[in-house]
């Protein structure tokens, strides 16, 4: 006996057309806010390294603003909301709001209060503690060597941190391979604060050793 299914097909193809509509809206919302949370972010670094904090903190909100769309947006659509867009808007944010807190000598925000996932939140790290090179660069230049160790000293505790986090890539979302482009930052800062101190050290003892004029 024959059966038409045409109807039960077109049934189907209907609820699944207006699943995968949802999904797509959702999506759209998401990448859109990511977008601009990403951008809210950048501007927020570079606001932190021109050490104007209130302007980072102001961006820091916009950004927050735009991820609690995404998140509303995509509230129940699970597979949209692992994807790389809000992934990588998150560990931006994450990133902003750490840089802010190493520079600035704030507390540490914590995953669960910026409300991110954990790999953004440790990706973000891992890259917060690479923008500190701009900054003890930048105290380099000014003649603040302490300070410069001091910003030294948090990217080496951030990687020392990082490298115990071993668990498959698929978990951390690619934390194995920022580690280690935090590890050639860390190592030509290193290399950087070192020669400085070095030379400030011989030219003190240079300076003691010079004669007093008139004698």
């Amino acid at each position: 006996m024959t059966t038409d299914r045409s109807g039960e097909l077109a049934a189907a193809a209907d609820g699944a057309r207006d699943i995968l509509e949802e999904k797509h809206r959702a999506r759209e919302i998401t990448y859109n806010a990511s977008r601009r949370a990403i951008r809210a972010c950048a501007s927020a670094i570079r606001a932190v390294h021109r050490r104007e904090f209130l302007a980072a903190r102001e961006l820091i909100a916009e950004a927050a603003a735009f991820l609690a769309e995404a998140d509303a947006a995509i509230d129940g659509h699970h597979d949209v909301r692992y994807g790389g867009s809000l992934h990588d808007a998150k560990k931006e944010f994450a990133e902003a709001n750490l840089t802010l807190a190493f520079v600035s000598g704030q507390p540490i925000p914590g995953a669960e209060e910026l409300r991110v996932e954990t790999p953004a939140y440790l990706n973000g790290m891992a890259e917060a503690a690479s923008e500190l090179r701009r900054q003890a660069l930048d105290c380099l230049r000014r003649g603040e060597l302490d300070e410069a160790e001091n910003l030294l000293a948090v990217m080496d505790d951030v990687y020392t941190v990082l490298i115990t986090i071993d668990f498959p890539e698929a978990l951390t979302c690619g934390l194995r391979r920022a580690s280690d482009a935090l590890r050639g930052v860390l190592e030509r800062t290193r290399g950087d604060v070192t020669n400085a101190l070095v030379m400030a050290r011989m030219q003190t003892a240079i300076q003691g050793e010079s004669p007093t004029p008139g004698r």
